[in-house]
């Protein structure tokens, strides 16, 4: 990469995505690099004007109502480890209830009112469930061990319904296969089951001229900087193989990589290539400083910056979902937004205010008409390959 290009970093489509990468000396590699521990954003940090004018677009705001969901987002997911501790054993989930602008965490009804109260001290609101997170959590394991027809495209716990809901394709439903997925299902877990319009896939495009990362006819999105190189998707390249960017210079190799069970990879970078903490704005917003990795809530917003679809925002919908796509690769414990994509997205950054929170796995739908897309969530890929977050 040329050094004029650090310079224009907001046009710059540098790398195609969310961790730039520059001209220099690279930091330490991974392996001299400390275990990786999330770092915690400061309450302090504003919000960019074109973050705020995302959420507007988005989200239908007003400034004023941006600045107070974003201010509401970071306190609930201060609080919400706290919150969990304090419910112990009843902990029943947590989300964060945007009319509310609190953090919700279901508590089991046979919990004791000073567990209740416990709850409501650390400022987060409470309502009472049947089931237990770590019941739920049970249910939807003994799912996982189930084989799953192409006509499921995936099954999650969801907190605030306390069951576990099953999605399943339009038009699929009364498929023998499916209904003998579903009657196993009911049989292993409180379930509801939802209708999506069509299977989910991997966001990997063939080569298009200009924007990197590639990978043999492959292109995908890099996702977070770390010390030694970049985090992006397993589907997106095996280990060994080499990568290049935007101008077709080799940037370095995939050092490991899994997919499918998981969607994870990093990339070694060298040959006057580093990496700085920022997510590609894309000129929708101003490139954003990446802080931190704490986990934003079901029901936080949340954005997305890929290669193809640039820069989009929704809101968390599930944590550790299992995913079936339609290639049959069976993908877990990824986290559901409602934020679109397309091919050549895959591996790109899943970002909440300034913590990072994943990168793009695959979803259904598109940028023109909507959809929905999981992400692999960050913290596990550092902790996977002992890596350290590149953060501002």
């Amino acid at each position: 990469m040329r050094r004029s290009r650090l310079r224009h970093l907001g046009l710059a489509g540098l790398l195609v995505l969310g961790s730039l990468t520059a001209v220099g000396t690279l930091p330490a590699s991974a392996a001299e690099a400390p275990a990786h521990s999330p770092s915690t954003s400061s309450s302090e940090q504003p919000a960019s004007a074109g973050l705020l004018d995302a959420m507007q677009q988005d989200f239908g705001l007003t400034r004023a109502e941006a600045e107070h969901r974003l201010a509401a987002e970071r306190e609930a997911t201060g609080i919400e480890p706290a919150a969990r501790r304090a419910a112990g054993k009843a902990f029943g989930g947590s989300w964060f209830d945007a009319d509310a602008g609190k953090l919700t965490v279901a508590v089991t009804s046979d919990a004791a009112p000073s567990t209740l109260r416990a709850v409501r001290a650390t400022g987060a609101q409470v309502r009472t469930v049947e089931h237990s997170a770590q019941q739920l959590d049970a249910a939807k394991a003994r799912l996982d061990r189930l084989d799953a027809p192409a006509g499921v495209s995936s099954w999650r716990v969801d907190q605030a319904a306390n069951k576990v809901v099953v999605d399943v394709v339009a038009g699929e439903r009364a498929d023998n296969d499916v209904q003998g997925f579903l009657e196993q299902a009911r049989e292993a877990a409180p379930v509801a089951v939802r209708t999506v319009p069509s299977a989910p896939r991997t966001f990997a495009a063939g080569t298009v001229g200009g924007d990197p990362y590639y990978t043999g006819n492959v292109r995908c999105s890099i996702g977070f900087s770390v010390h030694g190189g970049f985090v992006t998707a397993g589907h997106c390249g095996r280990a060994g193989a080499g990568v290049s960017g935007w101008d077709g210079s080799y940037i370095g190799t995939f050092q490991g990589s899994s997919f499918p069970d998981n969607d994870y990879a990093w990339v070694s970078v060298g040959s006057g290539w580093w990496t700085v903490p920022v997510v590609l704005g894309w000129g929708t917003v101003s490139d954003q400083l990446v802080r931190g990795s704490n986990v934003a809530p079901v029901g936080a917003s949340i954005c997305r910056s890929g290669s193809t679809t640039h820069w989009h925002c929704g809101t968390v919908l599930a944590h550790n979902e299992t995913v079936n796509y339609s290639d049959g690769s069976v993908v877990h414990q990824l986290t559901k937004t409602s934020v679109c994509a397309e091919g050549g997205d895959s591996g790109g950054s899943f970002i909440s205010g300034d913590q990072a929170q994943g990168v793009t796995s695959g979803g259904w739908g598109n940028c023109s008409s909507g959809g929905e897309t999981w992400f692999q969530p960050v913290n596990e890929i550092l902790n996977r390959y002992g890596l350290t977050l590149h953060t501002a």
